[in-house]
């Protein structure tokens, strides 16, 4: 078992051992819940359901789900074994080590609508000589032949707020009192974004729970 749910509280910097300087992202990392555990048997294939952060209301069928539990997000992550997990049993950054590399998945920053330059890097049009193009998108095709537009074409549009993981991102840090996860670089989303995290490699000596 190595996932946990997470919220982004910030970027800082820290120096390692050696004295270099390390970017890293401050997460608060559960303690998350185990609402639900499923196994082959039941529901196919083997699952848990994590709970994490307080809501304001829940509803009777959720109080129900969560056991009386006051769980703002639920999310599910597949697992290999599910015999050392059950309903009620509490997840917290203890399951983690420095040097373990993890996935983190996330929603990143929304964007608004945007056009083609600052949307897909387009290279503007000429600034001078009486030119009304600067900006705009352009010819999207031609006239007779095809006739039409073909459908894939970069225009302008929603940018961000993408389902966004990132891979091989290293612990720097653990604080366990604090459920304080120190993670190296930049993760998808702003303050307060709700992070996924899965750890895919141990760190050297540490066998992978």
């Amino acid at each position: 078992m190595g996932n946990i749910l997470a919220k982004k509280i910030g970027m800082t910097r820290i120096y390692d051992d050696q004295g270099n300087f390390v970017p890293v992202t401050v997460v608060l990392a559960g303690p998350c819940l185990v609402t639900q555990v499923k196994t082959e048997a039941s529901d196919g294939y083997s699952a848990v359901q994590l709970g994490f952060g307080k809501s304001r209301k829940l509803n009777k069928p959720q109080k129900g789900h969560v056991k009386g539990k006051d769980c703002r997000h639920l999310c599910e992550f597949r697992i290999k074994k599910n015999d050392d997990l059950a309903v009620g049993q509490e997840v917290t950054v203890a399951l983690f080590n420095p040097g373990d590399l993890l996935t983190v998945s996330g929603v990143s920053i929304g964007k608004g609508f945007a056009g083609n330059i600052k949307r897909h890097h387009h290279h503007r049009g000429p600034m001078t000589h009486g030119s009304k193009s600067h900006r705009i998108t352009g010819s999207i095709g031609a006239g007779t032949t095809p006739g039409r537009v073909f459908k894939g074409l970069a225009m302008p549009g929603r940018m961000g707020q993408d389902q966004v993981t990132l891979k091989k991102v290293k612990v720097v840090q653990v604080d366990a009192e604090k459920n304080v996860l120190l993670l190296k670089g930049a993760l998808p989303g702003k303050k307060g974004n709700l992070l996924k995290i899965s750890r895919t490699v141990a760190a050297k000596g540490k066998e992978k729970k």
